[in-house]
């Protein structure tokens, strides 16, 4: 029996990603967990991975906004990918973690800790245990592990 504190790990081909089981987890690969000012959201470390290094983060919405799950909150880019960013739930935005707007490479070196996006507070409808999670990484993985073998034809 292992240690319900041990993380949980994915294999990204041979690449190890983990997740920590003290948190719920988005289907769009944000991390949640609560805490005394709302429930803090980061991205997992199989975003991490798929971005790789994060170099720019803006946000579109204040704090105190209201939030719809999937609404258009800010953007992100990154050596691999530039994309909008999504509420990950329905709530109020609480907090923006200013220290990684001025650092965004916190995303990329501390994940789950300095590298926290925001807060939202309001119900957790949707978020997935770390098991859950896993499983839905079993799909998203067969349609990421394509795409990426894709643009490397691409670049051949």
């Amino acid at each position: 029996m292992s240690d319900a504190s041990e993380p949980l790990a994915f294999m990204m081909g041979k690449r190890r990603a983990t997740f920590p089981t003290d948190r719920r987890y988005a289907k769009n690969h944000m991390w949640a967990q609560d805490g005394p000012a709302g429930r803090r959201f980061g991205f997992t470390a199989y975003a991490v991975r798929l971005l790789q290094d994060v170099y720019f983060l803006d946000w579109t919405v204040d704090p105190g906004s209201s939030l719809a799950e999937r609404q258009p909150i800010g953007s992100i880019e990154s050596s691999k990918a530039e994309s909008e960013l999504y509420a990950p739930v329905a709530g109020r935005l609480d907090a923006i973690n200013r220290d990684v707007l001025g650092d965004p490479a916190l995303i990329n070196v501390d994940p789950y800790d300095r590298g926290w996006l925001f807060s939202i507070s309001g119900p957790d409808a949707g978020l997935l245990t770390a098991g859950e999670y896993l499983v839905h990484l079993e799909s998203a993985w067969k349609i990421a592990e394509r795409t990426i073998k894709g643009q490397m034809n691409e670049e051949a």
